[in-house]
């Protein structure tokens, strides 16, 4: 036997007391009808079996409400074993580490605001699994595909720009990566979340494009950053980053690249806003309506049958005993 709800059992405290108050009302009841009369007069007003009508009525009620209490616990005996089958598609998240994302013209800046992004979707997810893959001028896989948001969730607080030393942006080695993450065998169900400013030092992108439509895998893409674009600051000694002339870097977000990259493999391009619309439009619009989903988990539960009903019935039937009976 189960109970899914046990802490009602504490309710169960309260018949004592009822049952305290009874005694209590009954010898305060024999007081004032002595008081009122003298018991050789009262035996012949009152019928001998009142007193064992009015314990009728008080067990019938003190069961009653045993019965509805215990049925507030939900107890529940004799299962079913029950077959659960997790449909959904594999994400790979490919987040922007390098320096880049430093900048502050998305605040508090662009890599905050990607992580804001990716602690969003993990929320919004629908039973699918999801995967992180760190980037900047190299890639690795910081977090292999899982169920366990939680624990995905915890791999992403530890990103930041000083997790991977080679700096730059290799949008194409992360693609790869992201793509050597999923499962080789099927050509369904796989999507990357590209969340990045959209520099590429290392122009191997049109490369990894052309795998990723070999083997079914849809990339979408955020933007994150400005047109106009924003100093990098410096990681080490303060200030921002300048080129050999000494002028300041702005690092400005290469829109049209990340366009291709999304429109090439049938996904879809949006530039972080604030609140969860982009997410909306890439998850809930895309990739929950339009991708076809494959089991992604089987398992058997037992299914343990509520009893509760039973107990609401005596309860009630020991309830509406207790009106019937009459104090003659």
């Amino acid at each position: 036997m189960r109970f899914g709800e046990p802490l009602y059992f504490y309710l169960i405290i309260l018949i004592p007391l009822l049952i305290g108050f009874m005694f209590w009302a009954e010898k305060k009841r024999k007081v004032l009808s002595a008081r009122f009369v003298n018991s050789s007069l009262l035996s012949r007003l009152v019928s001998p079996g009142v007193a064992e009508q009015r314990r009728r009525k008080t067990k019938l009620l003190v069961w009653g409400l045993v019965f509805l209490m215990i049925a507030l616990t939900q107890p529940r005996w004799g299962f079913q074993w029950e077959d659960l089958k997790q449909r959904g598609v594999d994400i790979i998240v490919a987040l922007d580490v390098s320096n880049s994302m430093r900048a502050t013209d998305i605040k508090p800046n662009r890599l905050e605001r990607a992580k804001h992004k990716v602690t969003d979707l993990l929320r919004m997810l629908r039973g699918d699994r999801v995967g992180l893959v760190a980037f900047a001028g190299t890639s690795f896989l910081h977090c292999p595909l899982t169920l366990d948001y939680q624990a995905a969730e915890m791999f992403l607080g530890a990103l930041d720009t000083d997790l991977i030393p080679l700096q730059g942006t290799a949008l194409g080695h992360a693609i790869e990566t992201s793509m050597n993450a999923f499962s080789t065998t099927e050509k369904k169900s796989k999507a990357i979340l590209l969340i990045t400013d959209g520099e590429d030092h290392e122009g191997a992108v049109s490369k990894a494009l052309k795998r990723a439509q070999q083997e079914g895998v849809k990339i979408f893409v955020i933007g994150i950053g400005r047109k106009e674009g924003a100093p990098v600051p410096e990681p080490i000694g303060g200030g921002f980053k300048r080129n050999e002339s000494g002028e300041i870097v702005l690092s400005k977000i290469n829109e049209p690249l990340l366009e291709k990259i999304a429109v090439d493999t049938g996904g879809v391009y949006v530039r972080s806003v604030h609140g969860d619309m982009d997410l909306r439009t890439i998850y809930l619009d895309e990739i929950q309506q339009s991708m076809e989903k494959k089991d992604l988990k089987s398992s058997r539960r037992k299914r343990w049958t509520e009893r509760f009903q039973w107990l609401i019935l005596a309860g009630l039937l020991c309830l509406a005993g207790e009106s019937w009976v009459r104090e003659k």
